[in-house]
């Protein structure tokens, strides 16, 4: 008899859609993939990359010489690095992605 309330109660629920659906108007996704893409500005938002992790996606975007980050009021972690020859500033956001500026 219990089986058969819980089996009632678990088909109600998915037929009403009360189940955790997926969030598809985010405007702050996740990282989906670990390629590392170049913009021209940096996103703010909540940033989840620890400094190491910072700097490990600058330097697989082709930048030597990391110096140390500092994240800013922007959630963007902020430092300089070498690329070609020439000393720049980079930035990664909550994206992942790289900003030379």
């Amino acid at each position: 008899m219990h089986k058969q309330i819980i089996a009632a109660i678990l088909a109600a629920t998915a037929a009403t859609g009360a189940f955790a659906q997926a969030d598809t108007g985010s405007h702050n996704p996740a990282v989906k993939s670990a390629a590392v893409h170049t913009t021209a500005t940096a996103a703010t938002g909540r940033n989840s990359f620890t400094e190491a992790q910072a700097r490990g996606r600058i330097a697989k975007a082709g930048y030597t010489g990391v110096s140390k980050l500092a994240k800013d009021q922007n959630g963007v972690w902020q430092g300089t690095a070498m690329k070609s020859g020439a000393k720049v500033n980079v930035a990664l956001d909550y994206k992942g992605n790289v900003t030379v500026h």
